[in-house]
């Protein structure tokens, strides 16, 4: 029996908890939320593992395992900074980048040519620091732990390499349309 389908599953999952952790967050349960936001997060790397590693890469793995990420992440932000956890102006930068990393994927994808996207490496560091910051202000929220310093740097982290991947992955698909290669 081959487990191809476990990565998709894995994604679906994560996209699944979403709703939870929101629940939890507006509930100020915020100890349930760090757990079922640590088990988003782990399912990322987990669904990714396994894909390459037995190749099972599907074209939905594809979409879903990228979809899972964003969509935690901007309504975890927006969520928090609702709720005054995370500064509202970082929490539209943030979400302001996925939504044009999304729309220009898409419009390459379909008015340039097609587009197998794999993360680059500062978009990476990019998801690993919104995720430690994302834990660090929910650990904050329920215990006052880190403190309000740690949190601010963490944050900083999160903007810098916010607008460093933005701009790369805008300039690479411009520089990739004129001269026509991938």
């Amino acid at each position: 029996m081959s487990l191809s389908w476990l990565p998709n599953a894995i994604s679906l999952m994560r996209i699944a908890l979403i709703l939870p952790i929101l629940v939890l967050f507006v509930r100020d349960e915020f100890g349930w939320a760090l757990a079922l936001f640590i088990v988003a997060g782990l399912s990322d790397g987990l669904d990714g593992y396994l894909a390459k590693t037995y190749g099972w890469q599907t074209r939905l793995g594809g979409f879903l395992d990228p979809a899972g990420d964003k969509l935690l992440v901007a309504w975890s932000f927006g969520t928090l900074a609702y709720l005054g956890h995370i500064p509202v102006w970082l929490a539209v930068i943030v979400i302001l980048r996925d939504v044009v990393i999304v729309a220009g994927s898409f419009m390459y994808h379909y008015l340039v040519r097609r587009l197998d996207g794999e993360p680059t490496r500062i978009s990476k560091i990019n998801t690993a620091l919104e995720f430690t910051f994302l834990i660090f202000v929910i650990f904050n929220a329920g215990y006052g732990w880190p403190d309000e310093i740690t949190i601010t740097v963490v944050g900083a982290a999160v903007l810098i390499t916010v607008v460093i991947s933005g701009y790369d992955y805008v300039s690479n698909w411009i520089r990739s349309a004129r001269s026509g290669s991938d």
